[in-house]
């Protein structure tokens, strides 16, 4: 893995091109980033639970620059649940993401799959996220700085965030460096595929999970997503990824079922959102 990076702090990327990480990247433990424009901030998603997203929102603040645009890598929870933290921003996101951010919250879903943040979750009931603002559906140069390209493959939704002129690119959940993937809603043979674009965008990649990588992390969770997809996954540089034991099963009954023709929830995830 590359250098780690501080975490629980504004790091700087390159010219105001900022990555706030979460150590671990476990599941609802995200990353989120800052870019700095001449009129002010995009934030690039916005953690989940208070616990995250307070301090993360105190830091941006502490830049002493408004906070013009949220983007919303894709709609799960561990990226969304701070957007009220940003009241006066435009919040940017495809689609699918939209609609998604639009239904109730399943609560006791989050709770029975992250046990950890169950103490929380009401807070976060009660609080609510904000709707999308501005739906994003084909590349689009959003500042003179940013440019937003929609993808898919983690889940319908997904949007990558580029700075080309900082070589930063900000992959949402379609990277998770060091932690195993998770593709219950994706699609692991599209998303393998979608990571040879996402090589060639630039040479920093910051994932949605784990600390900043580059070229190496990508194709080997690419090669992960591949054995997946195959249905039999061999020793290799994912032994020491986290959570294996619980997201392998589900990984891997996702592909199967994509590939009989099947778009379903796999069993093991409603197993552990506590609907199997």
């Amino acid at each position: 893995m590359p250098d780690a990076a501080p975490t629980h702090t504004l790091h700087e990327l390159a010219d105001g091109v900022l990555a706030w990480l979460q150590p671990g990247g476990e599941t609802g433990v995200a990353n989120a980033g800052v870019i700095v424009d001449d009129d002010g901030i995009t934030v690039v998603d916005t953690l989940m639970v208070r616990s995250q997203w307070e301090p993360f929102a105190a830091a941006v603040a502490a830049l002493e620059r408004p906070v013009r645009r949220v983007v919303l890598t894709h709609a799960h929870i561990d990226h969304v649940g701070g957007t009220k933290a940003f009241a006066a921003a435009a919040v940017y996101a495809t689609p699918p993401t939209s609609a998604l951010l639009d239904q109730t919250m399943p609560i006791e879903s989050y709770k029975a799959f992250m046990p950890a943040f169950a103490d929380e979750f009401d807070d976060l009931a009660e609080a609510g996220t904000r709707p999308v603002t501005h739906e994003v559906d084909g590349a689009a140069s959003l500042t003179p700085r940013v440019e937003l390209l929609p993808a898919s493959g983690h889940t319908p939704g997904d949007l990558v965030v580029l700075v080309a002129d900082a070589d930063v690119c900000f992959a949402g959940d379609l990277c998770f460096f060091g932690v195993t993937p998770l593709a219950f809603q994706g699609d692991p043979a599209t998303w393998a595929d979608m990571l040879d674009a996402i090589v060639e965008l630039a040479d920093t990649i910051v994932p949605g999970h784990g600390p900043v990588g580059a070229e190496r992390e990508v194709r080997e969770l690419q090669d992960y997503l591949r054995h997946c997809v195959a249905g039999d996954i061999p020793p290799g540089p994912w032994d020491a990824w986290a959570e294996r034991a619980e997201r392998d099963p589900i990984n891997i009954e996702r592909a199967a079922a994509l590939a009989a023709g099947r778009d379903e929830m796999p069993p093991s995830m409603l197993r552990a959102i506590g609907l199997g």
